[in-house]
């Protein structure tokens, strides 16, 4: 049997994904198919990043997410998987037509998702106008390192490692769209736009809106100026 590839650890900086506690006390000890654990962790990383209500993955967002598929060996065991986690009651499947083609929606099963269903299917949600995310796009993403040298300049050894870092820690898209941000607001550094991304992982992408900006960097003396009123008795 072949050792495992070692894992290095966890960096200093990273993101979290919330996961709730009875998911540990009451799901994960009875979870015995490992393609089942896979796909429902991957729900619960995949909708924490997702924007607006209601939130849920189609079949083809699914399906076209290579991180996810290159854990399985063929669709199928995608397909298996989500009917194990519907089955088990983690997961909750909508079944409906969009633009004439059968769609299926894949939620958390949590009162929010359990009331965005209902109202799916009394048509207070319509969901026609939603753009159809389509599985293996055809056009690749720019890495992260065209974006940097696009938007900023000249890389340098030191952020070109950073820029590794953070293509490992975050969506494609919330990198484009973190210097798309840095671009509009005229911030075109890599401390800003990493600033950015740090906080929509630890706040979720969606606080606040697009024209906050993250809380600059202070000195310990600005910092003891700005905050002294706090100590005083």
């Amino acid at each position: 049997m072949n050792a495992p590839k070692r894992f290095p650890g966890f960096p200093r900086r990273t993101g979290f994904t919330p996961i709730p506690n009875p998911f540990f006390s009451a799901v994960l000890p009875e979870i015995q198919d490992l393609s089942e654990l896979r796909v429902t962790l991957h729900m619960f990383w995949a909708l924490y990043r997702k924007k607006g209500y209601p939130r849920f993955m189609t079949y083809g967002e699914l399906r076209g997410d290579r991180a996810l598929m290159s854990s399985f060996s063929a669709e199928e065991e995608l397909r298996h998987a989500l009917e194990r986690g519907v089955g088990r009651g983690t997961l909750l499947c909508l079944k409906m037509d969009r633009d004439g083609e059968s769609e299926e929606l894949y939620f958390l099963n949590t009162e929010l998702s359990r009331r965005a269903i209902v109202q799916i299917e009394n048509g207070e949600i319509h969901l026609g106008g939603m753009v159809r995310i389509e599985p293996a796009a055809t056009e690749e993403r720019r890495n992260i390192f065209t974006l940097y040298e696009q938007n900023i300049g000249l890389l340098t050894p030191l952020i070109a490692e950073d820029l590794k870092e953070a293509e490992k820690l975050y969506p494609a898209s919330w990198i484009e769209d973190a210097f798309r941000e840095s671009v509009r607001l005229n911030k075109r550094n890599w401390r800003y736009i990493s600033r950015i991304l740090e906080r929509w992982a630890s706040r979720g992408k969606d606080y606040g809106t697009t024209r906050e900006s993250p809380e600059k960097d202070i000195s310990p003396k600005e910092y003891i100026q700005k905050y002294r009123h706090l100590t005083r008795k």
